[in-house]
């Protein structure tokens, strides 16, 4: 071999050394400062005020009352990863808690045949969504906020505008009153769904084509992606997920009115979107989500228990969507010179 055959193998090895080793290096350290701001808020507040923050009680509650959201909020990523926003969400909560209360209070079914019900007519509605998306090509946002609208309207006619109380204890007693490691088990549950969701998104040949369809629908579809079907599956995955976060919510109330549920629609997109910061940045992800819920739940609890207004909580809520969405899009940005800096290269 000639000494220049020599050196160019020496430098390719070298090239394929520093490719081995870009790789393996860890991502970028800012996917884990929303945890690092979670800690300091963590031991902040527990120092400020020890004899509360803390306690037993007040993390079981906020681990708890966080449940419906983290539920809900995990459906709506499936449609976020298609690149899709599922606005109907808070409507498709409030319509399974509705019919759980009407069915099982009012005609007197049995509490899991009304919940069963409320699941169906909660996948009923990702299944009109999915169908006027794909069929009739219609932005998803108008879509899902005029079904979400709709769905409000038949809310109110089968409640008859009124609160509907005296759901089965049973539920409560599945979702809320029977803790495992003084934690209610709804918490366990969200925790299930969260790891089915990891699961699905980084195991799964669905998950991996949701990510590639929600970069983008043409070059999906030239690449052989049925990209209507896709993006289907996922809008009735979400509403089925917020049927069944309505039916844990009607269980924690033991009631049902037919306004509360749409409290959810800002907090489960700032959630998602500030998820979308944490561990896999610039992608919609389950754990990400976990993380997002409870560090605003963490925060505004102590700002309350300090004395705060309930104020906070819509200022939490507004302030993370709008960092969230700067925040993924700097990233997107960011990403994208990344790749033309590459290519070129």
């Amino acid at each position: 071999m000639s000494t220049t055959e020599k050196e160019s193998a020496v430098a390719g090895r070298a090239a394929a050394a520093s490719r081995r080793k870009r790789g393996r290096k860890p991502a970028e350290p800012e996917r884990f400062a929303l945890l690092g701001v979670w800690v300091v808020l963590i031991v902040a507040f527990s120092v400020t005020i020890p004899d509360i923050f803390p306690t037993t009680a007040n993390v079981s509650n906020m681990l708890a009352s966080q449940v419906v959201l983290l539920i809900v909020s995990i459906g709506l990523l499936y449609p976020l990863r298609a690149g899709d926003y599922d606005l109907s969400v808070a409507s498709t909560l409030n319509l399974s808690m509705v019919v759980v209360a009407v069915l099982n209070v009012q005609q007197e079914w049995n509490i899991w045949l009304a919940v069963l019900a409320a699941i169906l007519a909660a996948v009923a509605v990702g299944v009109l969504n999915g169908l006027i998306v794909t069929v009739f090509e219609i932005n998803p946002f108008i879509v899902t906020l005029g079904m979400g609208t709709v769905v409000q309207g038949l809310i109110y006619l089968l409640s008859d505008s009124a609160t509907i109380s005296g759901i089965d204890r049973s539920l409560s007693d599945a979702v809320l009153t029977q803790p495992f490691l003084a934690i209610p088990i709804g918490f366990f549950f969200a925790l299930a769904l969260c790891a089915v969701a990891w699961y699905v998104f980084d195991h799964t040949a669905f998950g991996q084509r949701l990510l590639f369809v929600g970069q983008s629908h043409d070059v999906a579809r030239l690449n052989g992606v049925d990209v209507a079907r896709l993006r289907w599956r996922a809008l009735i995955i979400s509403a089925g997920t917020a049927g069944l976060a309505g039916v844990v919510y009607a269980g924690t109330t033991a009631s049902a009115d037919p306004v509360s549920g749409a409290s959810f629609l800002l907090p489960a997109f700032a959630a998602a979107f500030l998820g979308s910061t944490v561990l896999r940045i610039g992608r919609f992800n389950p754990w990400g989500t976990l993380i997002a819920v409870y560090f605003l739940v963490t925060g505004i609890t102590g700002l309350q228990l300090l004395g705060a207004q309930q104020y906070v909580q819509q200022l939490f809520y507004g302030g993370a969507l709008v960092v969230a969405v700067i925040a993924a899009k700097l990233v997107r940005t960011r990403g994208e010179r990344k790749r033309r800096g590459q290519a070129a290269a």
